[in-house]
């Protein structure tokens, strides 16, 4: 975690690293107790992999992402389902890629 750089949302806080190689960005996922039991946690992390199908693209290659759910999480899904979980972590993927190109320039 040291080495990578964190966007923080209400709902999710997303640590994005820089990969070895050229291949798509990875995956790793967080989600605790406090975002609620067992049902919905998986609903949650299910939604999370949907999500990240669909933004990852954005991502550079090669990258690794660590999302870490927040309580809110798990509220989020149950009331806007794929829509909002998608949404907040497009936010987030945006904050990253915005980042990046302030760098390169």
């Amino acid at each position: 975690m040291r080495n990578g750089r964190s966007h923080a949302g209400r709902e999710l806080v997303l640590y994005v690293f820089p990969g070895g190689s050229e291949d798509e960005p990875r995956l790793g996922l967080s989600v605790s107790r406090k975002v609620g039991g067992a049902v919905n946690r998986n609903t949650v992390k299910r939604l999370l992999r949907e999500a990240f199908a669909r933004e990852a693209d954005r991502l550079p290659a090669g990258s690794d992402a660590v999302v870490i759910a927040r309580p809110a999480a798990g509220e989020l899904a149950e009331r806007e389902g794929l829509h909002g979980i998608r949404s907040a972590l497009a936010d987030l993927i945006s904050r990253v890629a915005q980042r990046l190109r302030e760098r390169d320039t």
